[in-house]
């Protein structure tokens, strides 16, 4: 049960969070926020904002309520999100972000319309805000209710609307400056309030098999459960609780072996990081080109602590509760029982507020990057294309409250029932990310690649995605993300030469300087990478 200084901790960090966001919101007398205050913070985030931004947008109900569910089933393999996410932040900072950041975009879709042409922008653009709407924004609202719940026994329902009515306040009227500059405070609360529970849950380890502190817990824990610390899963090797049948299935299906490495995996990650609106939108608001790659930099390192705090702790529950009376259904109620068992009065409060930044800051972060798409890749493009910049300000303040009702309304419908939500998003989102990928990659890197063969590849995606699952429903998704790219990228190129083998007149030119990075940069790159390969040769 919470107390008065559990309560307190928590009112504290809404206090200061409302506080500052409301505040970075004034505009200077007599200066109204135009649309790129609004989308693009102004364009003057520094680094360190820009990097802790990405990691708070990325974290959220997902991982710590999604992840530690997988973690309390599956083990550290589900870590290679994180991992691989690390490196992939390498590649987005040094390949992407300075071509996007020169050609001056607000929104992914609208480097598509300068690539390809407006109806290539105009369908990946519907593409985005259906999954954002409802598979985004509705997982993290439902897996922080649920934590709600079962901490704090508030119902569902309400503590979906508790939870977007909070990310509401300020990110609605500030737009992405209040997100990002809030971001490096709830960064802070969510590292710090996340290693707590996890220290807590590995002194908990230790007290149960006699030893002292987190560190012998965490050797107990690997003793107690080896079979949870293989990063490399194989066919048979583990089984998992199935939620929508009630049985078991093989963990292979979430994590098909050396996939994780080579695979489909890279297809997640790359269109994740690198062409996601509310991840790369901190980027496009950067001061310079090498102010947003120290920023991915940053986020990388904090991407390799993150399952420290969210998947060390799912296995610890599994731990503590083998061979007792304690039955955790589903798994991703691991997370809120470490909470609500092992921490103590006083503390259980910052450890509620780490969970709650973390959903709040993803919350925002999707709400502000849904509204950015809709108002300048819809609104301003076919609707009103004179409209004022005020105007345009006011309508993306419109899309956030009505994509937040509609994702209110839709989440328990959705989402009720399933043991690892965590794998339903990446499920679904993985029917669009090999498309998006395609689409991206060879607009990037192919000049050949024209118009029709990147629509031909969007009005394929979901559909191919979904007949996959329908007709191979024993491949696992990443797998299927895998194959369904290298179709729909030999789709593009197919379609495209066909048409022409010149040159398309949108091609990029790559200018000589894109790709120079500064030696910080090069540094860090390398220190992740070395740091990758000593988690992966010791927990193979």
């Amino acid at each position: 049960m919470f107390t008065f200084w559990d309560y307190m901790a928590f009112i504290l960090y809404a206090v200061v969070i409302l506080g500052v966001g409301l505040w970075v919101s004034k505009e200077k007398k007599g200066h109204k926020k135009n649309a790129e205050d609004y989308f693009l913070a102004s364009k003057g985030l520094p680094w360190w904002a820009i990097g802790a931004s990405v990691i708070a947008a990325n974290i959220s109900a997902e991982q710590f309520i999604g992840m530690s569910g997988s973690g309390f089933a599956i083990g550290l393999g589900i870590a290679s999100y994180e991992w691989m996410g690390a490196a992939t932040l390498i590649i987005v900072g040094k390949y992407f972000l300075p071509i996007f950041l020169d050609k001056g975009i607000y929104t992914m879709p609208q480097f598509l319309e300068v690539r390809y042409d407006s109806r290539v922008r105009l369908a990946l653009a519907i593409f985005w805000l259906l999954v954002y709407v409802f598979v985004n924004l509705t997982s993290v609202m439902y897996l922080g209710a649920l934590a709600l719940e079962t901490i704090m026994g508030v119902p569902l329902l309400y503590g979906i609307i508790a939870l977007a009515l909070f990310a509401a306040l300020y990110s609605i009227y500030g737009g992405l400056k209040a997100v990002a500059w809030t971001d490096v405070i709830q960064v802070v609360f969510l590292v710090a309030g996340g290693l707590i529970t996890t220290w807590m849950a590995l002194d908990a380890v230790a007290d149960k098999f006699g030893v002292d502190g987190p560190l012998n817990g965490f050797v107990e824990l690997m003793k107690q459960a080896p079979e949870k610390f293989n990063m490399i899963i194989h066919r048979g090797e583990l089984l998992v609780p199935d939620g929508s049948t009630g049985g078991t299935r093989d963990a292979f299906q979430d994590l098909p072996g050396i996939s994780v490495l080579v695979g489909g995996l890279w297809v997640a990650n790359l269109a994740y990081f690198g062409f996601n609106q509310y991840i790369i939108q901190r980027g496009l608001a950067a001061k310079s080109v090498d102010e947003a790659q120290k920023g991915m930099i940053f986020a990388g390192f904090l991407k390799i602590l993150t399952p420290l705090i969210v998947v060390i702790p799912g296995i610890a529950a599994f731990v503590l509760t083998q061979n007792t009376n304690i039955v955790i259904e589903p798994s991703d109620k691991a997370y809120p029982w470490l909470l609500h068992t092992f921490i103590p009065t006083g503390i259980k409060g910052l450890t509620f507020a780490a969970l709650a930044a973390a959903i709040v800051s993803s919350l925002a972060s999707m709400l502000n990057s849904t509204s950015t798409i809709f108002t300048m890749d819809i609104y301003k493009k076919y609707l009103r294309p004179e409209a004022s910049q005020t105007h345009l300000v006011t309508i993306g303040r419109i899309t956030s409250f009505t994509a937040l009702v509609i994702a209110v309304f839709v989440a328990r419908p959705l989402l009720g029932g399933l043991d690892q939500a965590f794998q339903f998003i990446q499920d679904f989102t993985g029917m669009i990310t090999p498309g998006v990928l395609a689409i991206f990659g060879l607009g990037m890197f192919w000049k050949k690649a024209r118009a029709n063969g990147a629509l031909i590849t969007a009005i394929l995606t979901i559909p191919m995605g979904f007949a996959f699952k329908a007709l191979m429903p024993n491949l696992p998704f990443m797998n299927r993300m895998g194959i369904v790219f290298l179709i729909l990228a030999g789709i593009l190129i197919l379609v495209s030469l066909l048409e022409s083998r010149a040159d398309d007149p949108n091609g990029l030119a790559m200018k000589k300087d894109y790709f120079k990075t500064s030696k910080g940069f090069n540094i860090g790159a390398i220190i992740i990478s070395l740091i990758l390969i000593v988690f992966y040769t010791v927990w193979w």
